[in-house]
């Protein structure tokens, strides 16, 4: 059973319109023609209360470090992203959902979790009751706080992968998100990050990708930048993979002219906006890449050349 906890306005009079008794309401979920499953509303404490402290105060990196050594928790948002999560063997742990979505978007997610996990307890407000809650406006008006699935290690991840990509220091969630996504629609095999890249699991990173951070393999790269800076290339080189660097140098090669063999493996490294790759990789790197621009522009967003790069290795 999934504990159904919020606020109805109107039900009481006064500024603090909480519930103060348990109800039942009838909720069709999607997926389950004439059945209707009933779902107990149980009154929240308000802003204050401690159970919505996963939406409410924590950081990313104290969702992160909750429960360790065992793992944390990630935040998703959005039907779409919570279902691929779902699918990805995520366990649910609480939902926050906006309640004129119980009976739509969100029903799916209400079914899906409750087969997942059983009995778990799902906040309920209006629009603007989440918002003051959260600081922003809900996706579809679901955030589902979820357990972290276990890292994989580098090996793991590039075992059986012939296309890869490498962030290096990727910082912006909304890069490192979008560059997921395209890496998942275009092909690639797996995603390496160094120290420093915004973590594939926080909420807006997650919810740029779509939910395909959970989908694409990925790991880090080392336990520090200086762990890549002096061995990255070396571990790719170990394993097969021809290191391309992408990066604005005269002596660059186009990238409609790369040559790549049909079964060769490759990995591409994409640095931060402003700053580019680091010195030694770009000197190490078995190639430098370019792509080609015009009207004196001279480069993309790192989450559009990723697009452009991915969609070129994939016809090589």
């Amino acid at each position: 059973m999934i504990r159904f906890c919020g606020s109805c306005p109107g039900l009481l009079k006064g500024p603090d319109r909480t519930v103060l008794r348990t109800l039942q309401i009838q909720v069709p979920l999607r997926g389950r023609e004439a059945e209707r499953k009933m779902l107990r509303l149980i009154p929240t404490a308000g802003p204050e209360d401690p159970a919505l402290e996963v939406y409410t105060k924590l950081s990313e990196v104290q969702l992160k470090r909750l429960y360790e050594p065992d793992g944390g928790l990630f935040i998703a948002e959005s039907p779409k992203v919570v279902l691929r999560a779902l699918d990805a063997g995520c366990q649910p742990v609480s939902l926050l959902v906006e309640d004129r979505h119980v009976r739509g978007e969100a029903a799916g997610v209400l079914a899906r979790c409750e087969e997942t996990a059983g009995e778990i307890p799902v906040y309920t407000g209006s629009y603007r009751d989440l918002v003051r809650l959260t600081g922003y406006a809900l996706t579809r008006g679901v955030l589902c706080a979820m357990r972290r699935p276990p890292l994989r290690s580098a090996d793991e991840v590039l075992a059986g992968a012939r296309r890869i990509a490498v962030l290096e220091n990727v910082m912006n969630p909304a890069n490192v998100g979008a560059i997921f996504r395209n890496a998942a629609a275009l092909g690639m095999d797996a995603v390496l990050l160094t120290d420093g890249c915004s973590d594939p699991l926080y909420r807006r990173t997650l919810r740029v990708s779509m939910g395909t951070s959970l989908q694409i393999p990925w790991a880090w790269a080392g336990r520090s930048l200086e762990d890549w800076k002096q061995s990255g290339l070396a571990m790719l080189r170990d394993r097969g993979f021809r290191t391309i660097a992408m990066a604005l140098r005269e002596d660059a090669v186009q990238l409609d002219r790369l040559c790549l063999g049909e079964r060769e493996k490759a990995a591409v490294i994409l640095g931060a906006e402003g700053d580019g790759l680091m010195p030694e990789t770009i000197g190490g790197a078995d190639s430098v890449v370019v792509i080609p621009m015009m009207r004196g522009v001279d480069s993309l967003n790192v989450a559009a050349a990723s697009a452009v790069v991915f969609y070129e290795l994939g016809k090589k």
